[in-house]
C-alpha cells in the first residue's frame, strides 16, 4: 500500500471534494481517500497506478500538484456511514436557498442574488451527482455530468445577457434591503453547510475552523452580494449589483466546466 500527498490549491470547501472523489471513483487501485480541505491538502491511499491518479487530479484544473509518495502499512480507515444522509441534508439546504435566492433575485430585480441562486445550484448538481451517480456505471455518472454541467452554462449564459441589457438600460434600483437580507440568511445557511460538513470529517476537531469558513467561495460571495447591497443604497446606483452578478456568472461557468470534465 502507498500513501500519496497532493496539494490542492483551489479545493476550499466539499463541492470540491465530491468532484474529485467522483473523479477517481474509478480507479480501482485507490482504496481510501482523505480530505484536508482546512489546508487544502488529498491522501490517496493505493496501490500502484500513480501516474492515472495523478492525471485525473490535474484534468480537473483545481491545482492539484504531487507533494510526497510513501510505502505505508495502514490498512483500516474509518468510514463514515452517514455520509449519505450528510450529503442529502447539505443537498437540501443548497437547493432550497437557490429557490429563494432566484425568486427573491427576480422579484427584487437583483442580478445578484440571481447569480448567487446559480451558485447554490451548482453545488446542488455537485451533491447530487454524488448521490445519485457514484456507485452507478460510468456512462451514467458521465451523462448526469454533461447535462448538469451544460444546463449551468445556459443560465449563466442568460443570466450574462440580462446583465448587459441592464448595464445599458434604464432599470429600476434593485431592493437593496432584500439583497442584503437574503445574502445574511444566505451566509448562514452555507456556514452551516460547512460546518455539518467538516464535523462529520473530524471527530476530533467538531468546531469550524474560521480559516476554513472565510476562504470559502460560498461565503464571499455572499458577502460580495451584502456589500454590493450596501452600495446600492449608498451610489444610488444599479452598477453594484451587476458587477457582484458579473463575477458571481464567471464563478458559476467555471464550475459547469468542473462538472463537465467528469463528463470526460
Amino acid at each position: 500500500m502507498e500513501k500519496t500527498i497532493f496539494e490542492i490549491s483551489k479545493m476550499d470547501c466539499s463541492s470540491e471534494e465530491n468532484l474529485i472523489r467522483m473523479k477517481l471513483s474509478d480507479i480501482s487501485t485507490i482504496k481510501h481517500l482523505e480530505f484536508d480541505i482546512a489546508n487544502r491538502k488529498l491522501i490517496v491511499f493505493h496501490i500502484g497506478e500513480i501516474e492515472k491518479i495523478e492525471k485525473s487530479i490535474k484534468e480537473l484544473n483545481l491545482g492539484g500538484e504531487k507533494i510526497s509518495t510513501e510505502k505505508t502499512e495502514q490498512i483500516k480507515f474509518d468510514e463514515n456511514n452517514n455520509q449519505r444522509k450528510l450529503l442529502w441534508t447539505v443537498l437540501t439546504i443548497n437547493f432550497a436557498f437557490f429557490l429563494i435566492e432566484i425568486t427573491t433575485g427576480l422579484i427584487s430585480k437583483s442580478m445578484g442574488l440571481v447569480a448567487d441562486s446559480l451558485d447554490m445550484l451548482a453545488d446542488s448538481f455537485v451533491y447530487g451527482i454524488s448521490l445519485f451517480a457514484v456507485g452507478g456505471t460510468l456512462i451514467r455518472k458521465k451523462r448526469i455530468a454533461k447535462l448538469a454541467g451544460y444546463f449551468q452554462i445556459t443560465l449563466a449564459a442568460i443570466g450574462f445577457i440580462e446583465v448587459l441589457r441592464r448595464f445599458f438600460g434604464a432599470e429600476k434600483l434593485p431592493d437593496f434591503k432584500t439583497m442584503i437580507w437574503i445574502s445574511i440568511f444566505a451566509l448562514i445557511a452555507n456556514g452551516i453547510c460547512l460546518y455539518l460538513l467538516q464535523k462529520s470529517r473530524s471527530k476530533d476537531d467538531a468546531h469550524m475552523k474560521a480559516s476554513m469558513i472565510f476562504t470559502s467561495n460560498d461565503v464571499i460571495i455572499n458577502l460580495g452580494v451584502i456589500i454590493a447591497g450596501f452600495l446600492v443604497n449608498w451610489l444610488n446606483s444599479n452598477k453594484p449589483d451587476l458587477i457582484i452578478g458579473t463575477i458571481v456568472f464567471i464563478l458559476v461557468i467555471q464550475g459547469a466546466f468542473r462538472i463537465l470534465r467528469l463528463g470526460r
